[in-house]
C-alpha cells in the first residue's frame, strides 16, 4: 500500500479497509495534498480484489472540519483556471468515491463541515455519534457547496439541502439521521462497539453479490422503470444466480451450512 502524510490506509486480514483521514491536529481539514491522497487510496482500494468494502473514519475528536484555513487563504490568491483545477480534484476525489465498486461505510464523530459532508454523502453508508455536529457552512465565508451538492442533495432530499445550505445551521447526529444522512446514530462513547456490529454484519454478505448490489442500484436509481431497466435486472439476477458466489450461496442456504465467504472471513485474525 502507498505511503501517505495525511491518511492511513488498515487492511484487515477478514477483507475490509479502514481509511483514516489522519491529520488531527489540524481536525482533519482537507488540503490539496490530502486531496490527491484521498484519490490515490481510492484508487488503491479499488485495485485490491481482496476487499469486501471500505469503512472511511477521521482520527482524533473530529470526522473533518472542512477545508484547510491555509489552503483557503493560498486558493484566494489564485486565479479564476487555478481554482477551477483545485475544484476538478475535489470532483474526481467525490465522483471516484461515490463509484466505488465495493460499499463504503462513513463512520462520523465531532465536526463534519464543509467537503466533509460531500465524503459523507458518497458513501453507501454512514453511521454518527449523537452529538455529531454537521454544517454546510460555505456561505458563512462567501463561498457555495458547489462541488459536493449533487452528493449532498441525493443524501438529504432538495428541500432539506436548500435549508441547510442556505442557511449555514449547524445539525445534530440525531437530525443527520432524520434527513437520511446517517443511517444511524449513537452515544459517543457506544459508537466503537457499533462499528464493529456493522463490520460484522457486512462480513456475512457475499462480496460479489454488494458489488453486483451496488451496480444494480446505480442503474435504476434515477428515472422511471423502463423497458431498458427492466431488461437490465432480468439480466442482473440470472448473471448474479448463475455465478460462483450465487450457486454457492443458493447451495450454502438449501444445504442450511456457513457459505464458503463467512467461514473464509471467521478463519481470519484480526490485527491489532
Amino acid at each position: 500500500m502507498i505511503e501517505f502524510t495525511t491518511l492511513e490506509v488498515h487492511t484487515d486480514p477478514r477483507g475490509f479497509a479502514t481509511l483514516w483521514l489522519s491529520r488531527a491536529p489540524k481536525n482533519n481539514a482537507f488540503n490539496a495534498e490530502m486531496i490527491r491522497e484521498l484519490i490515490l487510496a481510492l484508487d488503491a482500494v479499488q485495485s485490491d480484489p481482496r476487499l469486501r468494502f471500505l469503512v472511511l473514519r477521521g482520527r482524533g475528536k473530529h470526522f473533518s472540519a472542512g477545508a484547510d484555513l491555509a489552503w483557503m487563504q493560498q486558493s484566494a490568491e489564485l486565479d479564476y483556471h487555478t481554482n477551477l483545477d483545485d475544484a476538478r480534484h475535489l470532483a474526481e476525489l467525490m465522483y471516484n468515491l461515490a463509484k466505488l465498486k465495493i460499499p463504503t461505510l462513513a463512520v462520523v464523530q465531532g465536526a463534519a463541515y464543509g467537503g466533509a459532508l460531500g465524503l459523507i454523502s458518497a458513501c453507501d453508508m454512514a453511521i454518527g455519534a449523537e452529538d455529531a455536529q454537521f454544517c454546510l457552512s460555505e456561505v458563512r465565508i462567501g463561498l457555495a457547496p458547489a462541488v459536493i451538492s449533487p452528493f449532498v442533495v441525493q443524501a438529504i432530499g432538495e428541500r432539506a439541502a436548500r435549508r441547510y445550505a442556505l442557511t449555514a445551521e449547524r445539525f445534530s447526529g440525531v437530525r443527520a439521521r432524520e434527513l437520511g444522512l446517517l443511517s444511524e446514530c449513537y452515544p459517543e462513547s457506544e459508537l466503537e462497539q457499533h462499528i464493529a456490529q456493522w463490520i460484522d454484519n457486512l462480513l456475512l454478505n457475499s462480496p460479489q453479490a454488494m458489488r453486483s448490489c451496488k451496480d444494480l442500484l446505480r442503474e435504476v436509481s434515477h428515472g422511471a422503470p423502463t423497458t431498458a431497466i427492466r431488461r437490465y435486472c432480468e439480466n442482473a439476477i440470472a448473471r448474479i444466480r448463475v455465478s460462483p458466489e450465487g450457486q454457492e450461496g443458493l447451495r450454502a442456504f438449501l444445504q442450511k451450512r456457513t457459505p464458503s465467504w463467512q467461514h473464509a472471513a471467521s478463519q481470519q485474525e484480526v490485527r491489532p
